[in-house]
């Protein structure tokens, strides 16, 4: 039976987790590279400082692309590259009318990370639904070649300490961390809350009831008091709209499905985007491939990855030091820059100086154009250096120039590897500028540019994901009839904290929309918003309430502060990327920007429960 009754709880037990669908599913990903020359920046230039110049190049590209029609939704005969080709078929089961205390949205780190703390604080009737077949979330979908975390892993990874785990090395491949998952679900019994192959179609709020009635795509219809969305921010892969798709005769998927029942061994093979997925794909299927042809519109700004395994100093200390990986990711959290944290910074996480980097002594205070002057600078500085990396490791001067990126440094998402560059060098490889629209047209044999047509049997989309674009906000309708999506189109984005949505009572939402909590490290903002939620359970068990909602104006107060935050720090993110909606969205209407704000508005919000409404 896929569900039964646990005779000591009285709560259901789910068997629903897949097999694997097949044994090709298998890789690494970021070797060390021994070449130093290939894992150090040059120095930057003397007295290099922000170039208005170079902005206005990249604005001039930005207005250029706008002319194209991005990106389209994998709908009608693109949805096969939403399928899951990652297990087997569904477990057959009964749907489910019955009710429970917490049902949670996701099964990736946010979900484990939840149930590990709700359990220990003695919520037991908690339900999960996931559309995968198994844990893992972003590492369940996306098992690309050479696919690894971009952050430190000892930093990243959540209950390292309590599970007894040290990952093999310092960026962990993406097959180390789903194995890791499923060992935190294993360990913790979560696969006995959860339903697999489970898509929640819409959610809907019975005021009299006080309940959610959550409804799936497995004809289920579960009543619960709390929803949280614990579904991530990169959840809906987003497709390039390109003429002649469809005619394409060859085999192609998404590398957010990536299909390992396809040998690219020998073949001609495209691949389209070059963000920070294909940064890591490209070096791996360049190794095997006849022909690669690499269809670029916007060269990623490439660091220095500088891939170590794990030594066996890092265990022996470790092993001796209760608390260390709480303190390290705490360190890691105080350092603001993705660059700095990759770079020579292991004592200072370790714990054994003070500080990461010397800190500049100012006469006066700098106001806050002082300040974004100053980091326009530094970025400006990083980028130079990372050009001037290009030109040191790319052969090809024709092809250097292509691949060097000419916005500021973080206004798109940075990347990290030490064999992505060199890959260029090799005589299969072909860059293939696309600038400004990108590819235009795919024919039957191939993709077409610029009159020239290019023979592939293999064509890969590494298009991306559309950031915190989650099909279930449009689905989740509140006291007033509205759904979520329906308020925040009308409305703007208007949450507190990013938890909590004003007539969505007993509703939090893990990571979304103005959420902060956390640094580039996804891992310490799921951190503070699980801390969070649970604070706010436990505090309405304490007091015997159990609808909670939020005023109008601390809801206004706190989305205007998104909103200034946004446009205070925008001239650093003067790009187009997924984190303004590629150039679209709404100042705040997406991450937050307020940096330690977020944990003000918390503390104060916890101290005196103003912002509330208990019921």
């Amino acid at each position: 039976m896929s569900i039964s009754i646990n005779p000591s709880t009285g709560l259901k037990v789910f068997a629903t987790r897949a097999a694997k669908a097949t044994d090709k599913i298998a890789g690494k990903g970021y070797s060390p590279v021994a070449d130093e020359a290939l894992t150090s920046l040059p120095e930057p230039p003397p007295g290099a400082v922000f170039n208005a110049a170079e902005q206005a190049r990249y604005r001039d590209f930005k207005e250029a692309r706008r002319g194209a029609a991005d990106y389209m939704a994998m709908e009608g005969e693109f949805s096969r590259y939403l399928e899951d080709v990652y297990s087997a078929d569904p477990v057959e089961r009964e749907a489910l009318t019955d009710e429970c205390e917490i049902l949670v949205v996701g099964a990736g780190f946010a979900g484990l990370l939840l149930w590990y703390k709700l359990q220990k604080a003695g919520f037991q009737d908690v339900r999960f639904c996931e559309k995968g077949g198994d844990v893992g979330g972003t590492w369940y979908w996306n098992r690309y070649p050479g696919i690894a975390c971009d952050v430190e892993a000892y930093s990243y990874l959540p209950l390292l300490e309590e599970m007894g785990s040290i990952p093999s090395m310092k960026f962990a491949s993406g097959f180390e961390i789903m194995e890791y998952c499923q060992a935190m679900a294993e360990k913790y019994s979560f696969y006995d809350h959860c339903l697999f192959h489970t898509t929640v179609d819409r959610t809907e709020w019975d005021d009299e009831a006080g309940r959610w009635t959550v409804f799936t795509d497995r004809g289920d219809a579960m009543r619960a008091r709390y929803v949280i969305l614990a579904n991530g921010i990169l959840t809906t892969p987003k497709l390039a709209r390109i003429e002649g798709m469809t005619s394409f005769k060859g085999d192609s998927f998404h590398t957010s499905r990536w299909d390992y029942n396809v040998d690219l061994a020998g073949k001609r093979v495209g691949i389209i985007g070059t963000g920070a997925t294909a940064v890591q794909v490209i070096p791996e299927i360049a190794k095997v491939v006849k022909e690669l042809y690499v269809f670029q519109r916007t060269p990623s700004s490439v660091d220095v990855r500088d891939q170590r395994e794990t030594t066996d100093e890092e265990r022996a200390t470790w092993a001796e030091e209760p608390g260390w990986a709480t303190a390290r990711r705490a360190r890691f959290a105080k350092i603001s820059a993705g660059r700095t944290a990759m770079k020579a910074n292991d004592d200072y996480l370790a714990g054994k100086v003070a500080d990461f980097k010397e800190r500049k002594q100012h006469t006066k205070p700098l106001s806050a154009e002082e300040l974004i002057e100053a980091q326009l600078n530094s970025n400006f500085r990083i980028m130079e250096q990372i050009r001037a990396r290009v030109d040191a490791i790319v052969e090809d001067p024709e092809t250097a120039e292509a691949l060097k990126p000419y916005y500021p440094y973080g206004c798109k998402r940075p990347t990290f590897h030490d064999e992505y560059l060199p890959t260029f060098n090799k005589p299969h490889v072909h860059l293939v500028d696309t600038a400004p629209l990108g590819v235009r047209r795919i024919t039957e044999a191939g993709v077409e540019h610029d009159g020239v047509e290019y023979p592939l049997d293999v064509l890969i989309y590494a298009t991306g994901f559309q950031w915190m674009a989650t099909s279930t906000f449009n689905m989740i309708k509140g006291r007033d009839g509205r759904t979520l999506r329906e308020k925040w189109d009308s409305e703007g984005t208007r949450t507190f904290l990013g938890l909590h949505s004003q007539g969505f009572p007993n509703l939090f939402i893990v990571s979304g929309p103005q959420g902060g909590g956390g640094s580039f490290n996804f891992t310490d903002a799921i951190e503070q918003h699980s801390d969070y939620i649970l604070w706010m359970l436990e505090t309405m068990r304490a007091a015997g309430k159990t609808r909670v909602d939020i005023t109008r104006e601390v809801e206004d107060d706190y989305s205007a502060h998104c909103k200034q935050a946004d446009i205070a720090s925008a001239p650093l993110r003067d790009c187009i990327s997924y984190y303004n909606g590629h150039g679209d969205a709404e100042p705040g209407s997406l991450a937050y920007y307020g940096g330690g704000q977020w944990h003000k508005y918390r503390t104060r919000a916890q101290e005196s429960l103003e912002p509330y409404v208990f019921e």
